[in-house]
């Protein structure tokens, strides 16, 4: 009888290994990004591929919570995680379009702004396979992945400060704008950051 109720049991998948997947693309997609604001005008190519290929993995992660008779944490917490990081994969493809449709290229802020950028999504991809086994771990990444997106509001004001003296208003306008966007990419960063402490707090 045992044999019949275990064969009738829903599948388990891995889904933090999921999470995990769509983790490595968002940073080859975010490196990409990073590649990009440093000169490397093909790298925004790649970008715009990685987003769409990271986006598939984030809709069958979805699936699988959606279908899983268990979850390793909540299943919403694996939810917004997942969309969450996908805000940020799609902050970095719109940047890429914003700087192609302004004819503007990176100049050296957004390419400090985007190591910063890089470095805090690998340290939230970091943390997604400790969520369950090393919760301390996950935090600490968190709080790192934090700490560089506050260095880059430093790297922000500084680079705004600098286009008080510039009187070309195209690239002031322009600048601002690809600025901005780069600091509410920063701001979406944060957001995970924050979900993986509340799903840590969510199992103590």
């Amino acid at each position: 009888m045992r044999k019949w109720r275990r064969w009738f049991l829903p599948s388990a998948p891995d889904l933090l290994a999921q999470l995990a997947r769509q983790g490595e693309v968002s940073v080859e997609a975010v490196d990409a990004f990073r590649d990009w604001a440093h000169g490397n005008g093909a790298a925004g190519n790649l970008v715009h591929m990685l987003e769409h290929q990271a986006d598939e993995v984030r809709r069958e992660l979805q699936t699988a919570v959606k279908r899983a008779f268990v979850t390793p944490i909540g299943p919403e917490d694996i939810y917004e995680l997942s969309e969450r990081l996908d805000g940020v994969v799609h902050a970095a493809k719109e940047i890429v379009l914003e700087a192609e449709v302004l004819e503007m290229p990176p100049d050296s802020a957004m390419c400090d702004m985007a190591d910063l950028i890089a470095l805090g999504v690998r340290n939230l991809v970091n943390a997604f396979p400790d969520l369950v086994k090393d919760p301390d771990r996950a935090t600490e990444q968190a709080d790192t992945a934090e700490a560089h997106q506050r260095r880059l509001e430093h790297v922000y004001r500084s680079a705004m400060s600098s286009l008080v003296a510039n009187s070309d208003f195209r690239e002031v306008t322009g600048r601002r704008e690809l600025y901005r966007r780069c600091v509410r990419m920063s701001d979406a960063i944060v957001g995970v950051a924050h979900r993986i402490w509340y799903a840590v707090v969510k199992q103590s």
